[in-house]
């Protein structure tokens, strides 16, 4: 009798074992999940890259000190490739207007393979273009208006010499793989509603006005509108 009761209990305390351990192991693993409300990081997006072929957009946005370089490869809609910050500009917001007013020029310009300067006192350098029709039919006065290195500027936009050097470079790429003009639209800020609408009592916003239908356009299709000047006025058109 007493076996029995021993092998009784035994094969109790077997199963109670077997039990305690099953429940263990089936626990599911503690920490964090994915569905525990807790952010994870996200894998770091593959670096953009501008291959030979791929034609350039710049566009400046002075009030952000934003120097942005845009690439389109394909004849597809641009891409963001960078967003530089400008080192320094002159004369504050508002269009360049005369010789020696020392101001950075507002508007749509380019540079060409002709335009291009390896051996700048700043490092390196391209001329923008200005003055240019706009600029010629006022009456606009001004010459050697540049994207240069360094950070000093007398109506230039200063890069510094490491971002000029990485620019440069690119621009050139693209003039060697068959771009013949780098468009520069120069702005004085970016031109949503809100910006206009904090800017709405100064002296340039009439001048302004006339550079948004180009700003709108490119946020729209991310393609580079067309800019002619009509009765000394910009007309702008899709790209």
């Amino acid at each position: 009798m007493k076996n029995v009761l021993f092998i009784i209990i035994l094969v109790l305390i077997v199963i109670v074992s077997l039990l305690i351990y099953q429940n263990l192991t089936s626990r599911p693993p503690e920490g964090p999940g994915p569905d525990d409300g807790v952010i994870h990081p996200r894998p770091p997006e593959t670096e953009k890259q501008i291959k030979f072929g791929d034609r350039l957009y710049i566009r400046i946005l002075k009030a952000e000190d934003k120097f942005e370089l845009w690439f389109s490869s394909d004849n597809k809609p641009y891409e963001l490739y960078k967003s530089y910050i400008i080192c320094t500009y002159s004369g504050g917001l508002g269009p360049k207007k005369k010789q020696g007013d020392h101001k950075s020029p507002e508007g749509f310009y380019s540079t060409t393979k002709g335009l291009l300067n390896p051996n700048s006192s700043y490092h390196l350098s391209f001329n923008i273009g200005y003055p240019n029709a706009f600029d010629r039919a006022n009456g606009y006065t001004g010459d050697f208006l540049m994207v240069h290195g360094g950070c000093a500027s007398a109506g230039c936009y200063a890069m510094t010499d490491p971002i000029i050097t990485e620019i440069y470079g690119l621009v050139e790429q693209a003039f060697a793989g068959g771009q013949k003009v780098v468009p520069i639209h120069i702005f004085p800020f970016a031109m949503t509603k809100n910006k206009m609408t904090q800017y709405q009592d100064s002296e340039y916003i009439d001048f302004w006005q006339t550079l948004k239908p180009a700003y709108d356009a490119f946020e729209s299709n991310h393609r580079v509108p067309v800019v002619e000047v009509r009765d000394k006025r910009y007309l702008v058109r899709a790209g």
